[in-house]
């Protein structure tokens, strides 16, 4: 039997939350098309005949730290890195940027590191991924390079054979028809979380918070009460929008998405709270768990 960690790292946008989900066959991770949605550690675990894996996606490494709740996120990242017995270091097929080797080199070393190139369902010249590859293999000693599509599932199959072997001969650590070590209440705040990304412009989404106030079981039913933090009032309103809607459609989004995932009824009260420059104080970080 074979059981490790495996963690997933690389620069923001590279798919690794896609990358997690697709391995796992659920959607654990919140996906969205700007960088830096990922602010957490979330586990997926994929338990097979003979091995069990145990996959930590992470926030992608911000090379620019503005304010405690990036730096809190870096650390976040670098910590995946180094507690995993396997390191999936993913890029984008045909990109190395300097934030890419940053966040290379923010993995400790002697860790088995496999470079996983992502995104080549996108690619306009596949003809140009071979020369790719041979390139990223002398940027460090990698256990692999192994090159997949998140989007289309292609090649994973593959890593997960080049995981497997590299892996530590141990007893599972967790039941099969188990897929995360997180509850309820955590994918309740991410599901709405990732509403907001969708929904709000290039740059609010990292001024906001959500908070689970209260998620209670009735039965079936899960009554769920959320807060999303905002900054100033002005942000307050983008958030609320005219009347209410914008509020009202982000949260029936994530009601929806919670029903799927949860596999019952949800009802959902959201609220949106002023809480100055929450993003830059240590001790409101502490009480959201960033710390």
């Amino acid at each position: 039997m074979k059981c490790g960690t495996v963690g997933i790292v690389g620069r923001p946008n590279t798919g690794k939350s896609s990358l997690l989900n697709r391995l796992v066959g659920q959607k654990l991770s919140i996906v969205s098309p700007r960088a830096q949605t990922t602010r957490h550690l979330v586990t997926g675990i994929v338990s097979l005949p003979g091995c069990q894996y145990i996959f930590v996606d992470a926030p992608g490494h911000q090379a620019r730290s503005r304010n405690a709740l990036q730096r809190a996120v870096n650390r976040r990242a670098t910590e995946a890195g180094r507690d995993a017995d396997v390191v999936l270091f993913v890029l984008e097929a045909l990109r190395f940027t300097p934030e890419d080797r940053l966040a290379l080199e923010r993995i400790p070393k002697g860790r088995t590191v496999v470079a996983v190139v992502n995104k080549i369902d996108a690619l306009p010249a596949p003809a140009r991924l071979i020369p790719y590859l041979e390139r990223i293999s002398k940027e460090s000693p990698f256990h692999a390079v192994v090159p997949v599509s998140a989007r289309t599932g292609r090649n994973v199959p593959e890593l997960l054979k080049v995981v497997r072997d590299a892996l530590p001969e141990a007893p599972a650590a967790y039941p099969e028809d188990q897929l995360t070590d997180r509850d309820e209440r955590f994918f309740a705040g991410e599901l709405l979380r990732e509403k907001l990304f969708e929904t709000m412009g290039e740059e609010l989404p990292y001024r906001c918070e959500v908070v689970i106030e209260s998620f209670k079981e009735e039965g079936r039913l899960r009554r769920i009460e959320a807060v999303i933090l905002v900054e100033r009032d002005s942000q307050k309103r983008i958030v609320v929008g005219s009347r209410g809607e914008r509020l009202k459609r982000m949260a029936s989004a994530a009601r929806k998405d919670m029903e799927k995932l949860f596999g019952g009824k949800v009802y959902l009260g959201v609220w949106v709270k002023v809480r100055k420059a929450w993003t830059d104080d240590a001790r409101v970080l502490r009480q959201l768990g960033y710390e």
